[in-house]
């Protein structure tokens, strides 16, 4: 069915959402946290546009994640 497929397609853009926020936390240094950050961005706004995620969602992680990186 059409739902089971767009399920399926929001699972894993979902989980590549996750892992590029993963990468923020996960950098050693301020280069390549700020590169992960935009890519991050970029998936949370598209997350936000296909109606996987929350807008409060995308703000809070935006805010959280430049506060990470502001912070190293």
């Amino acid at each position: 069915k059409t739902n089971e497929k767009a399920k399926l397609a929001n699972a894993s853009f979902k989980s590549s959402m996750k892992t590029a926020i993963k990468a923020v936390l996960t950098a050693e240094n301020k280069e390549n946290a700020t590169a992960a950050l935009a890519l991050a961005y970029k998936k949370l706004d598209k997350a936000q546009a296909k109606g996987i995620v929350h807008k409060n969602f995308v703000a809070r992680h935006k805010a959280q994640l430049a506060a990470h990186v502001n912070s190293l």
